[in-house]
């Protein structure tokens, strides 16, 4: 009978719940504002075959493979997601490529890439070494994992947050076009705080301004900076991953604002949360903000590391000195009994660690306790849909998502729940909503397809791996990675497996799509995938 009601609501949601998107390319996390990971494009493939190395052993031979543009060497780590625009593709990875250029050393840190979309060819590079020195008794131990963020593309214009703590604007042609400034410390910055440095040439990227984290807004980060930034108006938004003592005990910096607005001309601090959220965060303040309108403005919406999701005011410019940000509503995504025990007892949140000596997490998915938001909040027709989790290393343990009407205003935690799923696990994955219908993945490694209007499920598609990033929806199919495999589904509210490919290499990234082509980072390699005669219509 599910299906029958499926098949009306279908026709009569497909206006209201088809998220509006920008055609052709992808020039930010989620695509567009709202981070709704759902793709106009049409004509992709169901599957593809990704190659053998080269005869060197390293690299893809490209004619190995079948329904793939090109592939791109990364390093030994990728977390953050490609974007496209202009027709240049940009992602994030470490250093591994940067020591085949005699200028640098390698140093555990990450870089940034600039690739043609046509053809693959390496336009620009920005090396992003490791932050030698930092506050002392910070747990920031993984500047190994490189550049997690997503570049942000806006004009001419790229932002993204770098394994050092630093918020990056880049010039989208480089050196190419000579180094504009106002930074003019580019040589010093890519050989890093111990190196000499180094004689730039059109191969290097141009750092338009610089934003430390640590040293100019005074965070201490917790394992690594990792979120993607948010453009609107004159500001960019993101948190800022203050985070927990090495112990993990306490915030060392309590008073550091978790989320900020920078003005995106000079980088300068232009907002802040003035709630205390560095005081209530579990572990670290990772996620990445979300914008929608709702009536007459426009909301900033934003994951805390406490489980509260938050919406604030957006504002269009930055005043003479920075300011506290508005708040609209807070949502706590953790019910009372993921808090407290029977006793009334506070449930510790490293409990739920499965590593812990003291934990009680049997590691099977049956753990309710505690989670903090790192996936983003996902804004379609006044409405946000979000899921807890926790860090994958933690283990299994019981999720939530929620389904929040973003039309109130206030504590809206009781007034503002439309729906909950429990049904699945912790997640850092951010959900994709199409035709009526949210794609939600888990730690655990399962998708989960329940009604966007009611939250009832219709299927689960298990993988039998960790699954850390979400699915895209694009040309009625979905794509998703995971540790051992990536896998093609078809959309909808039959679950029907398409493909299922061994890349070689874990998956711990979310594909995207543009101009044609699904565009999937491994930890080691970028595979752009397309039909043949989109290849054509590619290099004319």
């Amino acid at each position: 009978m599910r299906f029958v009601v499926y098949a009306v609501a279908s026709c009569l949601l497909a206006i209201v719940l088809c998220t509006p998107v920008q055609a052709d390319d992808w020039p930010q996390w989620g695509g567009t504002d709202n981070r709704n990971i759902v793709s106009p494009e049409t004509n992709l493939p169901q599957t593809f075959t990704p190659g053998r190395s080269g005869p060197s052993g390293r690299g893809i031979d490209i004619a190995t493979t079948e329904n793939v543009r090109w592939v791109a060497r990364l390093g030994s780590n990728a977390y953050g997601n490609p974007t496209i625009a202009g027709g240049r593709v940009y992602v994030g990875t470490d250093d591994l490529l940067v020591g085949e250029d005699p200028r640098f050393e390698r140093s555990r840190g990450g870089a940034v890439c600039c690739f043609d979309e046509q053809s693959g060819e390496l336009i620009w590079r920005l090396p992003t070494p490791q932050r030698m020195t930092y506050p002392k008794d910070a747990h920031y131990k993984f500047q190994h994992l490189g550049v997690c963020s997503s570049p942000t593309v806006d004009g001419d214009r790229i932002y993204v947050v770098e394994n050092g703590a630093r918020v990056i604007c880049l010039d989208v042609n480089g050196q190419s076009n000579g180094n504009d400034g106002p930074y003019m410390d580019d040589a010093q910055f890519m050989a890093g705080e111990k190196g000499s440095p180094v004689e730039l040439n059109e191969s290097d990227a141009d750092v338009v301004w610089v934003c430390d984290l640590i040293d100019d807004i005074g965070i201490y980060p917790h394992d690594t900076v990792s979120n993607s930034v948010l453009v609107h108006g004159d500001l960019i938004y993101l948190s800022s991953s203050n985070g927990l003592d090495t112990p993990h005990e306490r915030a060392l910096a309590p008073d550091a604002p978790a989320f900020i607005a920078l003005d995106k001309h000079t980088g300068c601090l232009a907002a802040y949360e003035d709630l205390g959220l560095s005081k209530t965060l579990y572990h670290a303040a990772w996620c990445s903000p979300s914008c929608g309108r709702v009536g007459d403005r426009d909301l900033i919406f934003f994951g805390g590391g406490d489980g509260v999701c938050y919406a604030f005011a957006a504002m269009e410019k930055a005043e003479d000195e920075p300011v506290p940000m508005e708040l609209v509503w807070s949502y706590d995504c953790l019910p009372d009994h993921y808090k407290y025990r029977e006793n009334g007892e506070l449930i510790p949140y490293y409990e739920g660690d499965k590593r812990k000596n003291y934990s009680t997490n049997e590691n099977d998915g049956l753990f309710v306790g505690p989670s903090q938001l790192i996936a983003t909040p996902v804004f379609l027709n006044d409405r946000i849909y979000v899921a807890i989790g926790q860090d994958p290393e933690h283990g299994r343990g019981r999720g939530m998502l929620h389904c929040i009407d973003a039309t109130l205003e206030g504590d809206i935690t009781e007034t503002g729940c439309i729906w909950t799923y429990d049904g699945l696990d912790r997640t850092m994955g951010t959900v994709s909503i199409s035709n009526g219908l949210v794609y939600a993945g888990d730690i655990a490694g399962r998708l989960h397809c329940v009604d966007a209007e009611s939250g009832e499920a219709y299927w689960v598609y298990e993988t039998n791996a960790q699954m850390w990033g979400g699915a895209l929806v694009a040309d009625g199919k979905l794509y998703l990675g995971t540790k051992n495999d990536f896998h093609i589904l078809a959309e909808g509210p039959e679950l029907t497996s398409l493909a299922k490919i061994r890349l070689g290499a874990p998956v711990y990234t979310t594909p995207v799509a543009a101009n044609g082509a699904v565009y999937i980072a491994s930890q080691r390699y970028l595979w752009v995938v397309a039909k043949p005669e989109q290849q054509a219509a590619s290099s004319e």
